[in-house]
């Protein structure tokens, strides 16, 4: 079926592709995973018993320590015939790789040609990449794939640099840029300080990946406010993914909440005994891919934490949706007694507006407990600031952290250091 039309078919009739397709690869790992052979042998697991999405739940669980452990056990498929090897962050210090086929690759593909189909866009449109598409990374990649497989015209500019994009947009005119939310403050204020009109330029959409820019209610959080507030002609659009899914969820036109695409990935949502949760509260987003030959995993647990919503869209899809991601689940801060997220951190720094960067690291105190320490990046210092900053968080999340001011500049750097591939707001001591 064409991928387009069936993000429109019933609930039963996506229950009844997704236990087909679960159960061909279930049959393929069994047979290519050693990994998965393993597994199944200790657990006594006869794949053939598992029918049902429900069944699926009785298999055990896959977490990163697997994929950073085995990494070379996940691959299904002949060396000979892996086209593309990508990688993404592991959890004891190496990069985790994954390998591509020809087949995989056609299918991140149809990922992102979906993610432009929701967001509104058209073939005839003309999509400036403003995220990385080196370093092995995967989301370029998809973008770009996603481009040719629709259509569209596509201009791998990569990040940074706001003079090379304003450049780019003058002479090709874009009218969709795929790029971190945070980027588009940096392109008005370039812009601003340059003459150039941007409310006027041709861009019209913003497909946001990395960062969150609305809240649970489906409302502008604080950066997305101050997105729109300076460019309210811009439209933007949620994408969340993750290297080991192979793809990735994004909003619809309506704006509440991104779809999963459900031919191409199996979505759970567990709490920390792996029990499925209520829409009403936040789970673990865990994923078994469908299709994939290179590295297709099983209830793999992304470390993912959000709410997600089953009623159905305006939009005529019947696919299930999720709102944005609430933190990860080892980044969880137990301080005085409350428990946080960076992105809860994250949402107060970004509205004092006298802050221009700043670094949340957590580390362990000499208690043996949590303490947070925020690099803070600002013209104005003191004790008055200070004190300031401070109410805002006990206003809001009734604890405050230390405050440590740093030049603006030495944070930019330690926020983007040569090797990394994403803005680094957290550092995690403990």
């Amino acid at each position: 079926m064409d991928p387009i039309k069936f993000q429109y078919i019933s609930k039963p009739e996506i229950k009844a592709y997704q236990e087909r397709k679960m159960a061909e690869m279930l049959e393929y790992v069994s047979i290519r995973s050693p990994f998965y052979k393993d597994i199944f042998a200790k657990e006594k697991i006869d794949v053939a018993k598992i029918r049902t999405l429900e069944d699926l739940r009785s298999l055990p669980v896959t977490t990163k320590q697997d994929l950073q452990s085995r990494n070379m056990d996940f691959v299904c498929a002949p060396l000979t015939d892996i086209r593309d090897y990508m990688t993404t962050s592991g959890t004891l210090g190496e990069p985790v790789m994954f390998a591509d086929t020809e087949n995989d690759l056609r299918r991140l593909s149809v990922s992102e040609m979906l993610s432009y189909e929701l967001a509104g866009c058209l073939p005839s449109d003309i999509i400036q990449l403003m995220c990385t598409i080196d370093r092995c990374f995967m989301a370029g990649q998809a973008s770009m794939l996603g481009c040719i497989r629709y259509g569209t015209g596509v201009i791998r500019v990569g990040n940074g640099i706001p003079e090379l994009q304003w450049n780019t947009i003058r002479r090709i005119n874009p009218t969709v840029c795929i790029c971190v939310p945070s980027f588009l403050l940096k392109l008005v204020e370039f812009a601003q300080a340059h003459g150039i009109d941007y409310r006027k330029s041709t861009l019209k959409r913003a497909i946001c990946v990395g960062e969150s820019i609305r809240d649970n209610e489906h409302h502008f959080n604080i950066l997305g406010t101050k997105i729109h507030e300076q460019w309210p002609e811009l439209e933007m659009y949620c994408n969340y993914a993750s290297t080991e899914m192979q793809s990735s969820f994004n909003e619809c036109i309506e704006q509440c909440g991104a779809h999963h695409k459900p031919n191409l990935t199996i979505v759970e949502f567990l709490d920390d005994e792996n029990r499925p949760v209520a829409s009403g509260e936040p789970g673990e987003v865990t994923i078994t891919t469908l299709d994939v030959e290179g590295m297709p995993l099983v209830r793999f647990k992304t470390g993912d934490l959000c709410y997600h919503f089953d009623e159905p869209c305006r939009c005529g899809r019947n696919s299930l949706r999720i709102g944005p991601i609430l933190g990860r689940k080892g980044q969880m801060i137990k301080y005085k007694g409350t428990s946080l997220y960076p992105a809860s951190l994250y949402e107060i720094l970004e509205n004092i507006p006298e802050i221009k960067n700043y670094i949340v690291e957590v580390y362990t105190n000499t208690l043996g407990t949590d303490g947070i320490r925020i690099l803070v990046g600002s013209n104005l210092s003191g004790e008055g600031f200070v004190k300031r900053i401070k109410d805002h968080f006990r206003s809001r999340i009734r604890v405050a952290p230390d405050i440590v001011f740093e030049p603006i500049e030495l944070i930019a750097k330690k926020q983007q250091p040569p090797t990394s591939r994403k803005l680094i707001k957290f550092i995690d001591y403990r």
